[in-house]
């Protein structure tokens, strides 16, 4: 695969993904969506947004969530009707709201045939079996292109959600890789072949080839087995911000840092820890009848964009295409995060993503294929499987 005339060595190929939370990145965003508040939580604004997606060619899209609302104050009681986000009536002056990540993939995984599907789970707030049955199913309902993006919310007001207290940084670490491993478990409790639907017999699952996990972790325990069919994946594609140290249970290391350098050294530490792909995370702030400088000043006057620790290009969509180019000679991938998805999308459609596809960088997702198909992720092998084999 070459450019074209241009006489640059080959290009290895980019996989893009969307994150498609909300109106957008940027605090402000919802205020320049074109349309009111509350349209965000309809079913519509989410299948429209997951449509344009898949139908630019996207390989991936993520659905950001928290325990808390968009715009709250992480550090405020969501039990204190002083300042909980629950109990004050919504006055107009932030975001509406959302709905749960895993439900809005749920909804439009039966809407489309080669887009992935990965919704933030947060391992604290969320009891491990349903976390890894709710992925299992958006599998099944998809055909095999879920994923999940690990999710880390652990302050007081998040936990206080569930009950629970608040967790260190290394509490966090290892309550991580316990739900990590958990739901790679159960995801292989059942064996391919386990249901066999043998109407001779009136059996409609081999008992002996669904297991129980048994697995004890700091803080839960889990026996298992998980109760849907495994995957059609084997396992779902797992995605895990580099900052939770999570690098050799990911399929996927989401790289948030600052500049090519950056990024660079932190890919090469991943792959060193033996993850299978690394994506850069970038933010964008685009041209459109308005210089992106200009766009992103107005946005910034309502409401401040804290530095998130990701890249971030406000400029031409031009200028983007340079930026991925470099990025793919350190990294496979890349999410990016448009700081207004009305305005930001439709350029990224319409001038991005074909420029990358005339150099060769980037390629359309076949429909049908599965998320591991098209990342080139193989299907696990069930590591209960081996010693089955000798059941009749």
């Amino acid at each position: 695969m070459t450019d074209p005339d241009d006489g640059l060595p080959p290009l290895p190929r980019l996989h893009l993904a969307l994150e498609v939370d909300g109106d957008g990145a940027h605090p402000a965003a919802w205020r320049h969506s074109g349309r009111p508040p509350g349209a965000v939580l309809t079913p519509r604004a989410v299948r429209d947004v997951v449509a344009a997606a898949e139908n630019a060619g996207f390989g991936l899209v993520t659905f950001a969530d928290s325990p808390l609302p968009p715009g709250a104050d992480p550090d405020a009681s969501p039990y204190d009707p002083d300042t909980s986000p629950y109990t004050t009536p919504y006055d107009g002056t932030r975001p509406a709201g959302r709905i749960e990540a895993g439900t809005r993939a749920a909804y439009v995984s039966v809407l489309t045939d080669r887009i992935g599907l990965a919704p933030v789970l947060h391992v604290a707030p969320t009891e491990p079996f349903h976390l890894a049955t709710q992925l299992a199913s958006l599998d099944h309902a998809s055909h095999g292109r879920a994923g999940w993006v690990v999710g880390a919310a652990a302050g007081e007001a998040a936990l206080a959600t569930v009950g629970r207290a608040p967790l260190s940084a290394g509490e966090l670490r290892r309550e991580t890789a316990d739900v990590i491993d958990t739901a790679r478990a159960l995801w292989d409790s059942w064996e391919d072949d386990a249901v066999i639907k043998d109407v001779a017999t009136g059996r409609f699952l081999d008992a002996d080839r669904v297991h129980h996990i048994d697995f004890e972790g700091a803080s839960f325990t889990v026996k298992g087995p998980l109760i849907t069919p495994r995957p059609p994946q084997g396992q779902v594609v797992v995605l895990a911000p580099d900052a939770l140290e999570a690098d050799t249970r990911a399929d996927v290391v989401l790289v948030a840092r600052p500049d090519l350098a950056a990024v660079a050294a932190r890919a090469a530490v991943a792959r060193e820890s033996g993850a299978p792909l690394v994506f850069a995370e970038v933010e964008v702030v685009l041209d459109t009848d308005t210089p992106a400088a200009d766009r992103l000043a107005v946005l910034d006057e309502a409401a401040d964009w804290p530095e998130s620790g990701r890249l971030r290009h406000v400029g031409s969509p031009e200028a983007l295409v340079a930026l991925l180019r470099q990025l793919a000679e350190s990294v496979d991938g890349v999410r990016l995060h448009p700081a207004v998805l009305a305005a930001d999308l439709p350029v990224l459609t319409g001038r991005v993503l074909p420029e990358l596809s005339a150099t060769g960088l980037w390629q359309v997702p076949r429909p049908g294929a599965t998320l591991r198909d098209t990342l080139g992720l193989p299907r696990p092998a069930n590591r209960f499987a081996a010693p089955a084999a000798t059941h009749a």
